[in-house]
């Protein structure tokens, strides 16, 4: 008997003809429906998506180390350039590289140096692997930064524009504007400086004394050999330059005030050769051998010093300078100074000082200083010892007229600040032991508020010693 189990028969199970044409007919519809399916066109759009996004990604990261590049350079060369910088300039910009890790990015470093400049440029490059370009064959980027730098020392032109009126002499004033002159002129004229900087000092009391050097170049109508002031008419302030075309009037030479003696050494004209104006000069020996004979005399005529002190930095006194220069009374350095107001490579600037404000001032009537004669008889005789001995006073007026009074004076430096600020000169001003008045006046004249210093006693130097630091920063340009 055989152990086989018979073959079970297999029937198929039989279909619902309804089930089945449900499935077919969803069947169907899944071939023909397209939502949520992407099309060929979508698929490449995507695809280029992804790679834009990733070259941007690139791109962005190749800026970054870009931007960081150039100013990490850019600081290099800066402090490269600075001429206070003792260390090797090239040290000096790659020390920055690699302390903000860029070591080994620096192309080419060059130096240039001379007397009065230094500057130094850059150029580096640094790359970065491709993380998405390298579908389009590109391995690596590259960021590359060039920077320059250069700080020079400018060519200066100052004028000191200094009161030694007689108030000067009241509580060692005088003394104290003489250290403060001195401390000015060793702060601004070194050896580092020469040729570069140029000084000019215009002593003032009640008239400026601008001297043989300067009025022997002008046209002048002379009436004595005592001293050599000129008379400005008031349309002159309106402007910084010297008419050299015009025919300027010499300042009368008497004394006025009456100290009951024949007193002559006080006069409105300042008549001494250390009174006298010193242009273009680097000499800071010379300098500091006038300001030590300064000795209060006469009243106070700022607007006069400020004219002059305007004069010796305007183009206009160019041909007085190269005569200067050709007769050797200036230093050929100086050629071509007072430079023009837009030579970038020049700074002109005035050190404008007063310890009072403007008074009246008088002349003596024409009738009575005609002649030769006339001109002798006031060098020997103190205006009023004389009027007072010889003229009864109902006709002692008839002698003299007022030429100047406060509010005129006022008015003309007004005028000369505003031409001086509106060509370029920077314009600082000392009030010492000013009243209020006073003050104003001169903080109008300056530049800004903060070139404006009123000072007591002994502050004058620090004074003087901060405008000399000033000037120094000034005429280093980057």
């Amino acid at each position: 008997m055989s152990n086989m189990k018979p073959v079970q028969e297999v029937r198929p199970i039989p279909r619902n003809r309804a089930s089945e044409a449900l499935f077919g007919r969803r069947l169907s519809r899944f071939g023909q429906d397209e939502s949520g399916a992407m099309s060929e066109v979508a698929i490449v759009s995507s695809l280029l998506l992804m790679v834009f996004a990733g070259i941007g990604v690139d791109l962005i990261g190749n800026e970054l180390q870009r931007t960081k590049l150039q100013n990490t350079l850019d600081r290099a060369v800066l402090a490269a350039a600075d001429l206070e910088q003792t260390i090797d300039p090239t040290a000096v910009v790659n020390d920055y590289m690699d302390k903000m890790n860029l070591n080994g990015s620096l192309s080419n470093v060059s130096v240039s140096t001379g007397l009065n400049y230094k500057a130094v440029q850059g150029e580096a490059t640094v790359t970065s692997p491709a993380n998405f370009m390298k579908t389009l064959g590109v391995e690596q980027l590259q960021a590359t930064a060039l920077s320059a730098a250069e700080e020079r020392i400018a060519k200066v032109e100052i004028s000191m524009v200094l009161d030694i009126s007689g108030s000067m002499d009241d509580n060692n004033k005088i003394g104290n504007l003489r250290n403060a002159a001195n401390t000015f002129i060793d702060t601004v004229l070194d050896d580092d400086t020469q040729d570069l900087i140029s000084v000019s000092m215009v002593p003032y009391s009640e008239h400026v004394n601008a001297g043989p050097l300067l009025t022997q170049h002008m046209r002048v109508n002379w009436k004595h050999g005592y001293s050599h002031c000129l008379e400005f008419p008031n349309s002159e302030f309106d402007s910084v330059a010297l008419d050299l075309n015009r025919t300027y009037e010499q300042m009368q030479h008497f004394q006025w005030n009456y100290f009951g003696n024949n007193d002559r050494d006080d006069t409105v004209c300042p008549r001494y050769s250390y009174e006298r104006i010193t242009p273009f000069s680097q000499d800071a020996n010379e300098l500091k051998q006038q300001v030590a004979q300064f000795q209060p005399r006469a009243g106070t005529s700022i607007f006069l010093g400020m004219k002059w002190g305007t004069a010796l930095l305007d183009p206009s006194t160019r041909t007085i300078a190269n005569s200067l220069q050709s007769s050797g009374d200036m230093d050929s350095a100086f050629a071509g100074r007072p430079a023009n107001y837009n030579d970038v490579e020049t700074l002109k600037t005035i050190v404008l000082m007063t310890d009072g404000q403007h008074d009246k001032s008088y002349r003596i009537q024409d009738w009575a200083y005609n002649e030769p004669s006339e001109v002798a008889h006031w060098d020997r005789y103190n205006l009023w010892y004389y009027l007072a001995r010889n003229v009864s006073s109902y006709n002692r007026s008839y002698f003299y007229e007022q030429k100047y009074n406060a509010e005129t004076g006022d008015w003309l430096l007004d005028k000369i600040c505003d031409a001086a600020k509106e060509s370029g000169i920077v314009i600082w001003t000392i009030g010492f032991e000013v009243t209020d008045h006073g003050a104003g006046v001169m903080q109008n004249c300056a530049s800004s508020p903060s070139h404006f210093f009123r000072v007591q006693g002994a502050e004058i130097q620090d004074a003087f010693y901060s405008i000399a630091r000033a000037i120094n920063q000034l005429r280093l340009t980057q």
